[in-house]
């Protein structure tokens, strides 16, 4: 079976997905990436898969929102068509319910393909289940579709409960995942210039956005001043939009002290300061997945998640870390005094979240994608 020719349609091949394209070309040499959004290979997984790049896609706001996704429409390159028909895969995995998706199902008759739809979780903002005329489409899309893989319980959910996709054609595993020592060894490369700050060290990484929830964090961080603690720091890494406004708050909070701005950093150095760090924090409003948060816990990291990230589902209570309502700022504040009270416990958490991350491996998720191609093959009639 290893000899299945394989293409991943990826609307944007960002760096979180070479180490399980990577893995899967090891598996199935015979697969190729193809993606619309690329920014060149990762560090440590350089030409280790093939990739095409089909011209440019384009994100047209369809309905803005500032706690949520939004409603977006994404032109893909119609291009996909002539590279798919070239390349003659067996299996086609494709990234949600755009265009290329689309396209793949309905070239099924031609190409002599099957397609797994891939659907990396649920959220409010991409469900659209208020949306009739959405859900018709999509739940055509997956009555074609010869499986769907999804990252999440929650993913898994939609697909089978709002979707009506039978459940034995769903299957469950985080495949977006990090590698453990990818991100070891770029932390070990980068040399940090901005590793001050009293311990524990609290990191949110992330865009500068009302979605991402930082305002949140540090509204829990006013109410740790005004309990008292003031023995830790947060780093900030990241830049965007909300940046001058969330500065702005700090002044006039009194939290300079407390929050350290590192700013914009390139994707090869995020694993120094998850490294350097003690505890990582995200406050989103809505993440469907959050890769971020695997990288944490890659890393050794005890992790404070919120509960509108389909990551969530990775942490354990009282085990990893703890997961809390970002909107509940009290919460949030008595989670992190737990890491300031007592300095061993991100310690303790973070060799759990090292353990948990083993079974979440790129080379895990290779073969759960050759577990469902070797399914689709196998189904057909």
């Amino acid at each position: 079976m290893h000899e299945i020719r394989i293409a991943w349609l990826l609307t944007s091949a960002f760096y979180y997905w070479h180490p399980m394209l990577s893995c899967l070309s090891r598996l199935f040499p015979q697969t190729t990436a193809f993606a619309a959004n690329w920014q060149g290979y990762g560090r440590g997984f350089e030409h280790s898969f093939a990739v095409e790049v089909v011209g440019q896609r384009k994100i047209i706001p369809v309905l803005k929102s500032e706690t949520s996704y939004g409603s977006n429409f994404t032109y893909l390159p119609l291009g996909i068509v002539k590279h798919l028909l070239r390349f003659k895969p067996q299996v086609v995995f494709s990234n949600s319910f755009g265009m290329w998706t689309l396209l793949a199902l309905l070239l099924k008759p031609i190409g002599r393909w099957r397609v797994v739809l891939a659907y990396e979780g649920s959220s409010p903002g991409v469900d659209y289940r208020n949306s009739p005329t959405r859900l018709a489409i999509r739940r055509a899309m997956v009555r074609s579709a010869d499986a769907c893989i999804t990252n999440s319980h929650a993913g898994q959910a939609y697909l089978v409960e709002i979707l009506h996709s039978p459940p034995e054609k769903v299957f469950v595993q985080p495949y977006e995942v990090p590698s453990a020592p990818a991100l070891l060894a770029s932390a070990r490369a980068v040399q940090l210039d901005q590793v001050e700050g009293e311990r524990p060290i609290f990191v949110f990484v992330g865009s500068l956005k009302p979605r991402k929830g930082l305002l949140l964090l540090l509204k829990a961080c006013v109410l740790l001043k005004q309990q008292g603690y003031d023995r830790y720091t947060l780093w900030v890494v990241g830049d965007g939009p909300q940046r001058s406004e969330l500065e702005a708050f700090c002044q006039q909070q009194g939290l300079t002290d407390r929050v350290h701005w590192i700013g914009q950093v390139e994707y090869e150095q995020v694993g120094a300061y998850f490294q350097q760090a003690d505890v990582f924090v995200l406050p989103t409003l809505e993440d469907t997945w959050g890769v971020v948060v695997l990288e944490a816990m890659a890393i050794g990291k005890a992790v404070l998640c919120s509960q509108f990230a389909g990551a969530s589902e990775l942490i354990v209570s009282e085990e990893n870390g703890f997961v809390f309502d970002p909107n509940q700022s009290q919460a949030l504040a008595a989670a992190m005094g737990r890491f300031i009270a007592d300095p061993d416990l991100s310690d303790r958490m973070g060799q759990r979240s090292a353990q948990m991350m083993t079974q979440f491996s790129p080379e895990a998720a290779a073969e759960f994608m050759g577990r469902v191609a070797t399914f689709v093959l196998q189904s057909e009639d």
